[in-house]
């Protein structure tokens, strides 16, 4: 029996995840899910690839905050999780790739404590619930799938044994962090993700889209901030390269509400051609 082992989410994208043991499946992903960004001055998202010391942001819940710390002067900052914005304040657009998404500049004095961290003027944004973000209509379902800060889709799955076959090909094994999923499972054989079209975990309905293409990101040690070097992309490359680019795991779009928990049955339906 397939089963759902790990359950990730990033709530504010590019930074540490907090691993859960159940989470509600929302509209655009799981609940709190990649819902806050930082900008720089043009409204244009940050991420590891160009910054790789984000990674050095833990998240965690605390109580109604969203609590983060830097891993290396231990400084934090409390976040609310359900923000409260009045009409127009602090409303901007922001450039997540090409996408153009209407969001909330959390506060000045988030935005002043993540600019000292860093050393250059960035805000901390927030996505609304009114807020809209329509997948590619390639790989859209119903055609009025909704998204979050992440890069392309909702979701992300990847097989436990697809990264023991990976590991097993490296001289230095990799965790799963590299990869940034948002499900894990076992008991299943290595890349066999990759062709799932409808699925099932516990009782919430996915479908499986599009493999998933790698990038530098998955160098960077989310322990130290830094690119740690070639690997995994490297290994990757000589046996994952399809069309020019390095597969690994599959993007996932819900077909519904509900909750998922670790234990959960995952249960393959149907197959991608």
């Amino acid at each position: 029996m397939l089963q759902l082992s790990e359950i990730w989410i990033y709530p504010v994208k590019s930074f540490g995840g907090i691993q859960l043991q159940k989470s509600k499946v929302t509209d655009r992903g799981l609940e709190l899910d990649r819902r806050w960004l930082l900008v720089d001055d043009d409204g244009r998202f940050l991420s590891q690839r160009e910054y790789p010391k984000l990674a050095l942001f833990n998240t965690e819940i605390v109580v109604d905050f969203l609590r983060i710390t830097h891993r290396f002067n231990l400084e934090s900052i409390d976040i609310p999780l359900r923000p409260v914005f009045l009409g127009s304040q602090s409303k901007i657009t922001v450039t997540v790739w090409d996408d153009l998404i209407d969001a909330f500049e959390v506060s000045a004095t988030i935005t002043d404590w993540f600019t000292k961290q860093l050393g250059f003027s960035v805000r901390l944004v927030y996505m609304p619930e009114e807020s809209e973000r329509k997948l590619d209509p390639k790989y859209a379902i119903t055609g009025v799938e909704n998204n979050s800060f992440s890069d392309a889709y909702p979701f992300l799955i990847i097989g436990q044994a697809s990264l023991d076959d990976l590991n097993s090909r490296m001289k230095n094994p990799v965790p799963m962090n590299r990869f940034r999923p948002n499900f894990v499972f076992t008991n299943g054989d290595a890349f066999e993700e990759d062709t799932w079209r409808d699925f099932r975990i516990g009782d919430v309905s996915f479908v499986g889209v599009k493999p998933c293409d790698r990038c530098v990101m998955t160098t960077v040690d989310q322990e130290k901030g830094i690119i740690s070097g070639k690997d995994p992309l490297k290994t990757l490359a000589k046996y994952r390269n399809f069309g020019n680019k390095v597969l690994f795991g599959q993007n996932v779009i819900g077909l519904g509400l509900g909750n998922v928990s670790v234990g959960d049955e995952v249960s393959v339906l149907s197959f991608n051609k």
